[in-house]
């Protein structure tokens, strides 16, 4: 009776495997964390302020260089030759001087931080909403006219705290102001790009009013380093094949086989399918094209992978049940499926309020406005209810699978040596599986914990260890290799249980053995009869 590989596989090509899967993890570790620079840099940049006379209206107005517009050192000099906050424009160009952009930075977030100084008759009031007229313009050259790419009225809450008492002694210190979502581009197609941001103030409308002073404004412009896309892109040139072939080969082996295809098999090539999806580079094409959706896109793809991820533990699980009697219908898992399938869902949803819109406004953001944030949070806390719920099942599924297993081992005992040690080793094996799928998911939360925590890279000996780059290219490759192994031990095996073993013993010995007792163990997947069936082996049945 033919079996998968991971039941015929001998120990010791079991174990080479398993040395060359780990050999590839820490070579995917090692690309991000010796090679790759840090995945992201961040750039500051302090606005300019420039005069807008309305004599010869300029469109654009440049902070440096030769065409550069009427600057202001301070408010105090605005003051002084009566400039109007309304025509006050501050300017920023990304990137900065002597410096161009690239598409090998793929995206441009940006924050934006006031400073604002505290002032007794001019405090900042609660609740508090800047109002910010702002244009995004761009060109190629240093020659060139600017051309127009976005324009908006936009509106951000101001969240300051005053560390210090309110008195006049304290005049001129600065409020502790939260950052702010800014812009977001989700291509980098152009070399040089223009912010402009005026403060229209109109008392009668109450705009820009109860704001405190503002001082200055100052962006943090982050992108994602060329060299980290360029190592990114080559990981995933490399494993596109890799995983493609492994996935025909798989699928190969299925359809040669005298029955049609079963659950978990369908579930394991959808799985492949997925993995395939989220590796294809369709981005080496961002850096010709200005794919504006290159990041709603990546979102997707990660979306499909994880949600076809968290279904196929759920089946793997809910088919390797001993003592469950249907089975091998996809329809029976709906109620495990449907929290996922909801949860992608609402993530979905909440990806496309923000970066759906981005694609026509680069300045909106769901966070700006209180109906939008409390929008945004419902989705994140009923996507989290949702994950909670699902591993809270799969944790009381796993130990259902363990504690039947447990139950079966009492049976072993009974059974020839020969038939003792090949379940013993399918026990072992689907054990064994079950503990690296939940080592991948815990390492997948430790580094990402870490790369949080941490100052970004590590000294180690003369080299420095970009932790950041390691964790993207370690998960990414792990979750490769993870897919990659499930296919290949899960392929229908050549071998055929009951042959002549490595060990030399053959089965057809064991009439009685089992003193007339029934005796239900599972098998996987491949064999004839479908997953999971289970088989009475009696004394006369010894012989499969």
């Amino acid at each position: 009776m033919a079996g998968a590989i991971i039941e015929n596989m001998s120990t010791k090509k079991l174990v080479i495997l398993g040395v060359i899967l780990l050999l590839f993890q820490a070579f995917a570790f090692m690309v991000g964390g010796l090679i790759a620079p840090g995945p992201t840099n961040a750039v500051h940049y302090l606005a300019t302020k420039c005069v807008d006379t309305g004599k010869n209206r300029q469109e654009w107005f440049m902070p440096w260089g030769p065409n550069q517009c009427e600057r202001l050192r301070s408010f105090d000099e605005a003051l002084a030759k009566r400039i109007e906050a309304n025509n006050i424009v501050f300017s920023v160009h990304i990137p900065l001087p002597n410096k161009e952009m690239s598409p090998w930075f793929q995206f441009i977030l940006v924050i934006l931080q006031f400073d604002i100084a505290f002032k007794m008759y001019n405090q900042i009031e609660d609740g508090a909403m800047v109002t910010i007229d702002v244009g995004l313009a761009y060109r190629d050259d240093t020659v060139s006219e600017w051309t127009q790419m976005a324009t908006s009225l936009e509106q951000r809450k101001l969240s300051c705290n005053f560390t210090t008492d309110k008195t006049f002694e304290n005049e001129g210190r600065y409020y502790e102001c939260d950052l702010l979502p800014f812009m977001e581009l989700g291509s980098v197609a152009h070399k040089y790009y223009l912010v402009n941001v005026r403060l229209p103030v109109n008392e009668r409308k109450k705009v820009n009013v109860g704001i405190g002073e503002i001082k200055d404004i100052r962006l943090v412009g982050i992108h994602q380093n060329g060299g980290f896309t360029k190592v990114w892109f080559a990981m995933k040139t490399f494993l596109t094949p890799s995983i493609l072939i492994i996935m025909i080969w798989y699928w190969r082996r299925i359809t040669l086989m005298s029955r049609p295809p079963v659950l978990l098999e369908k579930m394991i090539l959808a799985l492949g399918i997925s993995m395939t999806f989220i590796n294809i580079p369709v981005e080496w094409f961002s850096v010709g094209f200005n794919w504006t959706w290159m990041l709603l896109f990546g979102d997707i793809r990660q979306g499909v992978f994880y949600s076809m991820l968290l279904s196929f533990w759920i089946i793997f699980c809910g088919e390797h049940l001993m003592d469950q009697t249907e089975r091998n219908r996809f329809s029976v898992y709906w109620k495990q499926v449907g929290p996922i399938v909801f949860g992608s869902f609402c993530l979905f949803i909440f990806d496309m309020c923000e970066r759906g819109v981005q694609l026509k406004n680069p300045f909106y953001s769901i966070w700006a406005s209180e109906v939008g944030t409390e929008l945004a949070m419902a989705f994140i806390i009923v996507a989290g209810i949702c994950a909670c719920l699902y591993f809270l099942f799969l944790c009381f599924m796993v130990f259902q699978v363990f504690r039947n297993i447990s139950g079966k081992r009492t049976s072993l005992p009974a059974m020839s040596k020969a038939r003792r040690l090949h379940y013993e080793g399918l026990i072992f094996r689907f054990k064994f599986l079950m503990l690296v799928t939940l080592t991948c998911a815990a390492m997948t939360v430790i580094f990402f914990i870490i790369s949080q925590v941490n100052e970004g890279h590590w000294q180690w000996g003369g080299h420095t260890v970009e932790v950041n780059s390691a964790f993207f290219t370690g998960i990414y490759g792990m979750w490769n290799l993870y897919v990659f192994a499930i296919m290949f031990l899960y392929a229908p095996s050549h071998k055929r249980y009951g042959d002549d073993q490595s060990s030399g013993q053959c089965i057809t010995g064991d009439t009685g053995a089992n003193s007339g007792e029934d005796i239900q163990l599972t098998t996987t997947i491949t064999h004839v009869d479908g997953p999971t069936e289970i088989y009475k082996m009696t004394g006369k049945e010894a012989q499969e």
